[in-house]
């Protein structure tokens, strides 16, 4: 080991708006917080969308400008930026305070950084379809999130691929959108729903593409087909890749639960469980250790719920270091 940081209130994991916007929300709160990223100037994946047109007042904004307005406000704020990535974190026993503890950040270069809470945001990613043409046109045409960009595609068509639940939905949520949808499953029946298999055999301009699987998404400046195995072609305007995501819950999985998709069970408070052993579903809370963004349980996963996550995880464990140390909040 290099050597131990001095000790922080709070590090937060991540620096994409659930971890920016947990470090606005813990600076405004008078805490010494430093946010850990291993992304040069990195603001998660907001970064790579082309365009958002979600974001309650700023409509159509590239999403790297968006990413970097909230990265400024923080900057503004003078939140102390680790650039490294963390690559090891336990939760010591705090012989200070009983049922607290003491979070020690072990970097990619031996370096150690402690905190008397962590605020854990390193999100998900998703899975993607890995055929030629994915990479090229990501964020030109293929998407991962049919509620962020089906807006662009009204009265175009789309492919969604997949065949479970977020497969179903994205294409029950296109097909009020688009004028074609075609969804694209290498099986001949779906993991999901079949209520919402249902519904979507009632929607004339929905294409069920079953026992298939895309082999390549072809186009020039933007898509505009795919291929399938079969060598049937589609034409379509976008490609919406719904074969789910991962969460990047691995550092902290011996600390928290998890759910059966390997994300940290947790509310909007930000509040994580102890892990337990056997399975059992104890829910004893895990003090000082909150999650905030795409990485923990929840239904809606997008910018804005991200940002109300890192604020409501800071202003609990705001509220958790004024039980335990006494602090001053001015949140």
């Amino acid at each position: 080991m290099k050597g131990t940081n001095s000790m922080f209130d709070i590090i937060i994991i991540g620096s994409g708006p659930a971890g920016l916007s947990a470090a606005i929300y813990a600076k405004r709160a008078n805490l010494n917080v430093a946010i850990a990223e291993k992304e040069y100037e990195g603001t998660g994946q907001i970064a790579e969308s082309g365009n958002v047109n979600n974001y309650l007042g700023l409509p159509n904004i590239n999403g790297y400008d968006l990413g970097e307005k909230f990265r400024e406000h923080a900057v503004s704020l003078d939140v102390e930026f680790i650039e490294k990535e963390a690559v090891q974190i336990e939760a010591v026993q705090n012989g200070e305070k009983e049922e607290s503890a003491i979070y020690r950040v072990k970097f990619d270069d031996d370096t150690i950084a402690e905190a008397r809470a962590l605020i854990y945001t390193a999100g998900a990613y998703p899975r993607k379809a890995g055929v030629p043409g994915e990479d090229e046109y990501t964020g030109k045409g293929v998407s991962y999130c049919a509620i962020c960009d089906g807006a662009f595609y009204k009265g175009k068509t789309a492919a969604v691929l997949g065949g479970g639940d977020t497969a179903l939905d994205d294409a029950l949520y296109l097909s009020d959108i688009c004028e074609k949808v075609y969804l694209v499953h290498r099986r001949d029946s779906f993991r999901g729903a079949q209520s919402t298999v249902e519904l979507l055999k009632q929607k004339e301009n929905v294409e069920l593409v079953l026992n298939e699987t895309v082999t390549e998404i072809y186009g020039e400046k933007k898509p505009t087909g795919i291929k399938l195995k079969s060598g049937r072609t589609l034409a379509v305007d976008g490609v919406f890749v719904a074969y789910g995501s991962v969460p990047q819950s691995e550092l902290i999985k011996n600390l928290v639960q998890l759910d059966e998709r390997g994300y940290v069970v947790a509310g909007e408070d930000g509040i994580t469980y102890a892990a337990t052993k056997n399975g059992d579903h104890d829910r004893s809370v895990q003090p000082g250790l909150y999650v905030a963004g795409d990485v923990r349980t929840k239904t809606l996963r997008q910018v804005v719920t991200a940002v109300s996550d890192g604020a409501n995880a800071a202003t609990t464990a705001a509220e958790y270091l004024r039980d335990i140390n006494g602090y001053k909040q001015n949140i």
